[in-house]
Order: structure tokens, then C-alpha cells, then sequence
């Protein structure tokens, strides 16, 4: 049997352990299983690694795409140009185990905003942590310009309080890559101006669970077109899957 799962932390909102196994079901795949490997720190990782001797792959979710990275034997180009993996791939031979790193968001991604792309030149990237580094390396390599924003003051980023009507009102494409909104904080939603918000603006959020975050929900009542996060779960998860199955990749 081989076995595939999902760390992070928390893990309550997930939908990686239904989407696999309704895949198994659905494709009469019969040797595999997936679970939740909810771990509040990654000091048990290599235990989790250790122990669970069938475990062929893992997700990688919040808090740890960047932090995971020091505790792999490899990851590949692109994952190490972006700083953060969400695919492990773990390959073993009798005791050695060697863990490989990959990002599959990014194919999520660029997948979820394809139907839009002539319609974008500008970006407000919301959220600087692992899933906004794909987002921002996807966009870039798409030649769309970057605007990064953040709560706190850092290099190369602005405020929520800078952002203002003229900011957003030329701004064709704004990303939630932060988890306001996700369940069961499904009330909140990022501190943007949604009034200078009107139908040619296209928002993207990377929560899926709700579908139609708060954060959409306010673009839609905007006239916006929006993109829901499950689009891009489907897309990485297919990835993920042909990475862990691939027999070319480390």
C-alpha cells in the first residue's frame, strides 16, 4: 500500500484527503490511501517521515511551504527560485530515505488565471507567505506587474492603509494569497477598499474552503469576475500526483 497525506497546520479546512480519495475511488486506484498529518511544529517531521514506512509522498499547506525547505535533500529549480514547495516526493532504498521538493502551485495557478490573461497587466499580490511567492513568480514570468501588500512594513511591499481608490481603481487583477476567509474564520476577508472595486476587476482567491469566500463574495456584489480557490486545489493536486508517479524525477 502506498500511502500520500497532507501536513500543515491546522488542517480542519482541507478538502487534499477527500479530493485523493474520491480520485482512488473514482479511478480504481487500490493500493493507495491519503491522510492528515496535522503536525503544530516541524520538529516531528523526520519522525513522521521515519514511521510511517509506506508514506510515498506528501502536501505540503500553511504554515510551512518555506520553512520545509531545510529538511529536503533536493528541490528542484523552479520550487527553489520561488522559496517554497508544497510537493515532497519520498523516495526510499532499504533505509535511506531521500525527500525531493516541488511546487505544483504553480500550475494551479497559471491554469485558474488563464482565460483571463489578456485581460491583465497589473497585480495586487495580498500576503507574503509561501503560496504568495508562487503567485508572485507566476505573474512575473506572465510579465504582469507585481505590486506585493502586506499588514506589516517589509522590503519591497506596501501597507493595506497605502492602498487607496486610484491604487486599486488601475489594478485589473487582485490575489487573496492570505488565509482570511478560510473555514471556520469564513466572516473575514482582507482590509481593501471593495467600494473602488467595479467589472473590470478580476479577483482571485487561493482559499477554497468556502468556494465563495467573503472576499469574493464582496467582488461579485462589485460587478468583478472572480476565481475560487478550487480550481487551482483540482489543478495542483493533479500535478502533485503526476510529480509522485513520475519515475524521471528525483
Amino acid at each position: 500500500m502506498r500511502k500520500y497525506g497532507l501536513i500543515g497546520y491546522p488542517l480542519g479546512h482541507s478538502f487534499s484527503q477527500k479530493y485523493f480519495t474520491q480520485k482512488f475511488i473514482s479511478e480504481n486506484i487500490s493500493d493507495c490511501s491519503y491522510e492528515n498529518y496535522p503536525i503544530d511544529s516541524l520538529k516531528g517531521f523526520r519522525k513522521l517521515i521515519e514511521s510511517e514506512k509506506e508514506l510515498s509522498g506528501l502536501n505540503v499547506t500553511i504554515p510551512y511551504k518555506s520553512e520545509i525547505i531545510r529538511f529536503l535533500n533536493y528541490t528542484d529549480s523552479e520550487a527553489e527560485k520561488i522559496g517554497a514547495v508544497n510537493v515532497i516526493k519520498i523516495n526510499r532504498s532499504g533505509e535511506e530515505i531521500e525527500l525531493s521538493g516541488h511546487n505544483s502551485d504553480v500550475t494551479g495557478i497559471e491554469g485558474s488565471l488563464q482565460p483571463y490573461l489578456n485581460k491583465i497587466t497589473d497585480a495586487l499580490v495580498l500576503g507574503t507567505g509561501g503560496s504568495s511567492k508562487a503567485v508572485c513568480y507566476v505573474l512575473k514570468k506572465l510579465g504582469i506587474k507585481v505590486t506585493l501588500v502586506s499588514r506589516d512594513k517589509k522590503k519591497g511591499t506596501v501597507q493595506y492603509a497605502e492602498l487607496d481608490k486610484a491604487t486599486i481603481g488601475t489594478t485589473q487583477l487582485i490575489v487573496n494569497t492570505t488565509p482570511l476567509g478560510m473555514y471556520p474564520n469564513t466572516g473575514t476577508m482582507p482590509e481593501i477598499d471593495y467600494e473602488a472595486l467595479n467589472s473590470g476587476h478580476i479577483l482571485f482567491d487561493l482559499v477554497y474552503n468556502p468556494e465563495m469566500t467573503s472576499f469574493l463574495q464582496k467582488g461579485k456584489e462589485q460587478g468583478c469576475s472572480v476565481i475560487s480557490g478550487i480550481k487551482m486545489l483540482h489543478l495542483q493536486a493533479e500535478k502533485a500526483w503526476e510529480i509522485w508517479n513520475d519515475a524521471r524525477l528525483k
